[in-house]
């Protein structure tokens, strides 16, 4: 009897479910429905991005993280990349589009998924402030774009990943 309990404790150990990575390619819209600040084409052309002052406290990204169902960077959906980067809070309206600091615009970004990661979103989001800023597509386009599915205008600038 003691042989058969033992092996029912291993058979129901061993089909334990494992913890599994999340998808974090494209945000979840209920946990992140992005937030625009009120700011001009005018204003967001001429602000020096990453040379002004960041609002995202790590209270925040803690809540970010929490929001997602993850336990921080160790966890097993933050894909770390070659220099061993895990995920970032990443703005999911971004910053030079007006993107206001505030949980509900800050979502999970992997950096080392495949292939798209958070340094194909910097690049599209770039991208995208400067079409704004040459007036070749409207900022209530470049927000609705990078929020809806930011993989449409990444391959319409550059192509597939």
């Amino acid at each position: 009897m003691r042989l058969h309990i033992g092996t029912i404790a291993i058979a129901l150990m061993s089909a334990a479910p494992v913890a599994s990575a999340k998808d974090l390619t494209l945000p979840d819209p209920d946990l992140t429905p992005g937030v625009a600040r009120a700011l001009s084409v005018d204003v967001i052309c001429k602000t020096k991005w990453g040379k002004d002052a960041r609002h995202v406290t790590a209270a925040m990204k803690k809540q970010v993280f929490q929001n997602y169902g993850l336990t921080g960077n160790n966890d097993p959906s933050c894909i770390a990349d070659k220099s061993g980067r895990h995920c970032e809070v990443d703005h999911l309206i971004s910053r030079e589009l007006g993107g206001a600091g505030d949980v509900k615009n800050l979502r999970l970004q992997p950096y080392g998924s495949s292939p798209w990661n958070a340094a194909l979103k910097d690049r599209v989001e770039n991208r995208l402030h400067k079409e704004v800023c040459a007036k070749t597509i409207s900022l209530a386009r470049a927000r609705r774009e990078i929020k809806t599915d930011w993989h449409i205008p990444y391959r319409r600038y550059f192509g597939k990943p």
